[in-house]
């Protein structure tokens, strides 16, 4: 299975040339958390237990969850590649198209993978894959249709990563005893090389997680930073109320260039364009990287840009 993303910002510079790039591939946030300095110990010493606590506690109010029902991880990405090993294997359906890495990860763990293209197709499955709001379309769910779902497979799986600007959205406040959530750090933060994620599910599900995970797997900064980090909620209005705007101004470039909303999150927007091999061709040569898919020759994927020289590059590359 082709497990491509983005984020492959070699390839553009392999292909395009060396330069000042922006990379509008992922979702990522441009416009980071400020990290301040981060303590000798933290880089000195192991992670520790009170550390850990710490974050847990900040990022379940956060959310709005019971601590113990929250565990912290190396990335989202971390936990979709563990939760296929700590349940029982058997038929899986993942709703796409979505992120690849869910089928990807299910199939190399020995789970009998059906893709399905409506969320009526995955009941039944002994686990379901829902990413709420979708990637790459942005499509999404109110929880309790999803709370309704659960109760037709035997564990549902949801992942938030691209939630926190779209709380609404989140189960994470009272989720089924059989429904585990996924969370990225990164994304909104904008901080995805720190790798943190967070596991919201039922206490002993989660300790088979950790079992798995072993000892030490988020690092001390990344205990430090996102503890202030997601503590800053002045910082995180500002974030939603930029991307909520900017997202739209985004479209109103795209729109003008010839493209097509076919949907997207505050964090990234997906076009339809007449040829997406062409239209990040053009971007390229302005060294702005775009996310394509292997299952569509039309969809282009962009990132929010995050400044107003970035907003300057962008604008000129689609008005040429």
């Amino acid at each position: 299975m082709q497990r491509d993303h983005g984020g492959n910002l070699d390839e553009a510079q392999m292909r395009f040339g060396p330069g000042v790039w922006i990379d509008l591939s992922t979702g990522i946030n441009r416009r980071p958390w400020p990290v301040p300095a981060i303590s000798d110990d933290a880089w000195r010493n192991l992670p520790t237990r009170q550390a850990e606590s710490r974050l847990i506690r900040v990022a379940a109010s956060w959310y709005g969850c019971a601590p113990d029902r929250l565990l912290a991880v190396a990335g989202a990405s971390a936990a979709i590649q563990l939760l296929p090993r700590v349940l029982p294997i058997g038929r899986a359906a993942v709703l796409q198209p979505t992120y690849n890495e869910h089928a990807a990860s299910l199939t190399a763990a020995g789970w009998q993978v059906t893709p399905c293209p409506a969320l009526a197709d995955v009941k039944g499955a002994d686990l379901a894959v829902v990413v709420n709001p979708n990637n790459p379309d942005g499509r999404e769910w109110p929880p309790q249709q999803l709370r309704d779902l659960a109760a037709t497979v035997g564990h549902l799986v949801v992942d938030e990563s691209f939630a926190d600007p779209r709380p609404d959205l989140s189960l994470a406040g009272n989720p089924p005893e059989n429904c585990t959530l996924l969370r990225s750090f990164g994304k909104f933060w904008g901080l995805a090389g720190i790798r943190l994620g967070f596991v919201i599910g039922a206490p002993d599900l989660l300790a088979r997680m950790a079992q798995a995970a072993g000892p030490w797997s988020v690092n001390g900064p990344a205990l430090q930073i996102a503890t202030a980090a997601m503590g800053d909620l002045a910082w995180a209005d500002d974030a939603i109320g930029y991307h909520a705007e900017a997202s739209l101004r985004l479209d109103r470039l795209a729109l003008g260039a010839g493209w097509k909303q076919a949907g997207g999150t505050h964090l990234f927007r997906l076009y339809d364009t007449p040829d997406a091999a062409a239209a990040q061709d053009r971007l390229a040569r302005a060294q702005i990287w775009s996310r394509r898919f292997p299952y569509s020759a039309r969809w282009l994927r962009l990132g929010v840009p995050g400044n107003r020289a970035e907003w300057d590059r962008i604008t000129e590359a689609l008005k040429s």
